[in-house]
């Protein structure tokens, strides 16, 4: 291990060791003088020092064979992610049930909460992957904005470029040929602001908090957009009002019908 992972001094992961976290194929923990032979797998999840602690719990929304959905809380990755890894919602499934093969299926962003889709086999998950890409499953998100729109101008569709803006992890519209569309409507006109409901055609990044920005009606505790706001620890009572509210399809393998809801909700 030491000579696989240099940077990492040998009295941390004779800790690893001691400690369990250091798995075999069959996910029990190995013994640091357990014989290494041709072939052997480890499994070992990267760790990062002082990872912030998301205290907001997931809830499986629907299992069978193939599929898994869960309700991903605010402030959760969805998978490992630069400061994030056991703070992440793929690797707390991995250990909560072993699961060997699981994959994400698509992505929404750390400060969004609602609906995740993921794959549980290799053998359907090119199929599930294919829905995304036809276009074939319905999102609908619900998002708050402290902005009071007027309902006349709504419904309404939003097409621009997208390309990658400052920082690098920010995006920003340009001119040229659109690559993202968002479908968006007013659910609720308020004193205090607008619940819009937004179906997303495309899925591009942060596709959804851009366009909301660029209409004016920036979602309400978005720390990116329109503008940036200085780097600062997460306010756990104050998260982004955009929930991935709902997921209808047919699904590929059984034909089933499915319509799954998340129990978020924006504006209070």
């Amino acid at each position: 291990m030491v000579a696989q992972f240099p940077n990492v001094p040998i009295n941390t992961w004779r800790q690893r060791f001691a400690e369990g976290r250091v798995l075999g194929d069959d996910g029990q923990p190995v013994a640091p003088n357990a014989p290494c032979g041709e072939g052997l797998r480890l499994r070992y999840f990267r760790e990062v020092a002082n990872e912030r602690i998301t205290p907001a719990r997931w809830r499986i929304v629907h299992r069978d064979a193939h599929l898994l959905v869960v309700d991903k809380p605010p402030f959760l990755p969805v998978a490992p992610t630069g400061r994030f890894v056991q703070q992440s919602l793929l690797v707390q499934l991995q250990r909560a049930f072993n699961f060997d093969e699981i994959a994400p299926l698509h992505r929404i962003d750390r400060l969004t909460s609602g609906l995740v889709m993921f794959s549980l086999t290799k053998r359907g998950r090119a199929r599930y992957r294919q829905l995304f890409v036809d276009g074939a499953i319905d999102k609908a998100y619900d998002a708050f904005s402290a902005t009071v729109m007027a309902a006349a101008a709504f419904p309404r569709e939003r097409c621009s470029r997208l390309e990658r803006g400052e920082p690098f992890f920010r995006r920003k519209e340009v001119p040229g040929e659109p690559n993202s569309q968002t479908l968006i409507d007013v659910v609720e006109r308020r004193e205090d602001g607008t619940r819009f409901r937004l179906r997303p055609i495309t899925g591009r990044t942060h596709q959804l908090r851009v366009h909301m920005a660029a209409l004016g009606a920036p979602l309400l505790h978005d720390p990116w957009y329109p503008s940036l706001w200085p780097e600062r620890d997460d306010n756990l009572d104050r998260p982004l009002q955009l929930v991935a509210r709902s997921l209808s399809f047919t699904d590929p393998l059984t034909g089933a019908a499915h319509t799954f809801e998340s129990a978020y909700r924006c504006g209070g």
